[in-house]
């Protein structure tokens, strides 16, 4: 069997007991078929990106093992996705939980469902300060670490949260 690979995952909640649905689903990761969750970090309040007639976001970013290929990992997130009544509404809307694949060792990829790194993940500090919690010297493919492009974005508005679970 081929060796393990090192994923990374967003999650993010804010409709129906955000802090809930984030916990059952770090919980729930270590359950995915070939894989197991290595680590998380402290949970973070953040504002909503998208519309601002919602909930503040819970997020936090965990470290997966895993020998699933990248899109059977995608599968396995988007079903988990649904186990908590995700309902893909209007974009960057209010959701039970979102759960984006940011990081696969250092692969690159651009497919219509998969975009490795995440596209969006070096503007975001809800998801580069917990990433930064837990492995501060990462490098993405761009050459830079998670904590020097966590350090360069502005972090009004997110804070870290109770209860702090991080691992």
């Amino acid at each position: 069997m081929s060796a393990p690979h090192r994923a990374w995952i967003g999650l993010g909640s804010n409709l129906d007991d955000p802090h809930g649905h984030v916990e059952r689903a770090l919980t729930e990761l270590d359950a995915l078929p070939l894989t197991r969750r290595r680590r998380a970090s402290s949970r973070y309040a953040s504002r909503p990106l998208g519309p601002a007639d919602q909930p503040d976001f819970v997020n936090a970013v965990a470290e997966l093992e895993t020998r699933l290929s990248p899109l059977a990992l995608l599968d396995q997130l988007q079903a988990l996705e649904q186990r908590h009544g995700r309902v893909r509404g209007r974009r960057w809307g209010p959701r039970t939980l979102d759960l984006d694949l940011l990081l696969f060792d250092d692969h690159e990829m651009t497919t219509p469902r998969l975009t490795l790194p995440h596209a969006e993940m070096a503007k975001r500090a809800f998801v580069l300060v917990p990433m930064a919690e837990l492995a501060p010297a990462l490098r993405l493919p761009n050459g830079r670490t998670v904590a020097h492009l966590a350090a360069d974005l502005d972090q009004a508005g997110l804070r870290r949260v109770l209860p702090d679970t991080a691992e």
